[in-house]
């Protein structure tokens, strides 16, 4: 299954929709997503994760590298939203659940900024 990302650029926030498997040969592209984001100088983001059917340690990984260059010099911060359970498992096994603020929804992790 191919993943599908699309980002929606706000005022103050850009939202990250993700469809589909993360895993080791998706991730990058996730990973290049999010770098087009930090390096247009941009660094309030949301991930939504709501379409996204898995998540595999490379996913996380993506994730946690901007989420690292996003809070350096206290510039932004990276939210997750719409999390499923299955993924929330992955997030909890490496226990990154603590390090991520997790939404119910995309409108409310929008609106946290």
């Amino acid at each position: 299954m191919a993943l599908k990302i699309s980002l929606k650029e706000y005022k103050r926030v850009d939202l990250l929709a993700v469809d589909g498997r993360i895993d080791s040969s998706t991730a990058p592209q996730l990973d290049k997503a999010l770098q087009k984001i930090i390096d247009a100088g941009r660094f309030r983001i949301v991930v939504d994760l709501s379409d996204a059917a898995f998540m595999s340690s490379a996913g996380l990984r993506a994730l946690l590298s901007a989420l690292k260059q996003v809070r350096r010099f206290n510039r932004g911060d990276l939210r997750l939203a719409g999390v499923s359970p299955k993924v929330k498992k992955a997030f909890e096994l490496a226990g990154l659940l603590v390090v991520f603020q997790v939404f119910d929804n995309s409108v409310d992790a929008v609106g946290s900024f």
